[in-house]
């Protein structure tokens, strides 16, 4: 514990799935927390959870598809806490599952706002406060989704091959500032897996079957305490890389065509 003792993180979408077991883990690990979410209600649990185990929060509602709101959850860091060592860009807003041919420019547009855009304006938000400091870390998300070519979920995938490409180009770049930038792939009992195993019998069960631990990730004990390695002193020379922490999932990857097509 404390590996992350005077440290000031925002975690975009941390009112639920991994999101907020990034930023319970990074709570418990002595960080303050900036509990950027859309949803009050998540929101607001969220810093309330982590106050009440003795760490220290404050929600700001987020709406990462508007620049303004990341740029202001951004400054509530450096204001109620006093500094920005750690930026998180978790949060993405997901659109209809339907084939290439039928997705729309809207559907699109929305993925590249929320994800691209989103990671693109809090990223440079941050720089300033990081060249402060001397140093910063951002953890970007990438997706075994595009890896795979997921079906219907095409506008998805373009969107996290791009999130990829900021972050290598991030870490080439700003190194210069110490400033590491690293990405994690991972496959966890998120938001999305949550809706999916309600919608289709036996999704869990396939899901653990399919992955060589033989089992689905949790947020906050499997997927957390590697963004709490990639936050902390012992990545201090790591950067530019992609962490699959997936139980292995894409050695053997998945086949993700419907059976309607």
């Amino acid at each position: 514990m404390g590996r992350l003792d005077g440290k000031v993180a925002v975690v975009t979408g941390a009112g639920q799935g991994i999101g907020r077991g990034i930023a319970r883990r990074f709570a418990a690990e002595g960080a303050a927390v900036v509990v950027a979410e859309l949803d009050p209600t998540e929101g607001e649990q969220v810093a309330a959870d982590i106050d009440s185990a003795g760490g220290r929060a404050v929600f700001i509602r987020t709406d990462v598809g508007d620049k303004a709101q990341i740029e202001s959850a951004i400054v509530a860091a450096v204001e109620v806490f006093g500094r920005l060592d750690v930026l998180v860009n978790n949060a993405i807003a997901l659109s209809p599952n339907v084939p290439l041919e039928d997705k729309s420019d809207e559907d699109l547009d929305g993925l590249l706002r929320t994800g691209l855009w989103a990671t693109w304006w809090a990223m440079r938000s941050a720089l300033p406060h990081f060249q402060a400091n001397g140093g910063g870390r951002v953890i970007n998300f990438y997706s075994i989704d595009a890896e795979a070519a997921a079906w219907l979920h095409a506008d998805y995938n373009l969107t996290k091959e791009a999130i990829r490409g900021l972050t290598r180009s991030a870490a080439a770049e700003w190194g210069r500032y110490n400033v590491l930038v690293n990405a994690i792939a991972p496959a966890a009992k998120g938001t999305v897996f949550d809706q999916l195993s309600q919608a289709i019998p036996g999704f869990a069960e396939m899901s653990a079957a399919a992955n060589p631990l033989g089992r689905v990730g949790d947020p906050e004990t499997d997927i957390a305490p590697v963004a709490v390695f990639l936050a902390s002193d012992d990545s201090r020379y790591v950067t530019g890389e992609t962490i699959h922490v997936d139980g292995g999932q894409h050695l053997p990857r998945y086949n993700s065509k419907p059976p309607a097509l």
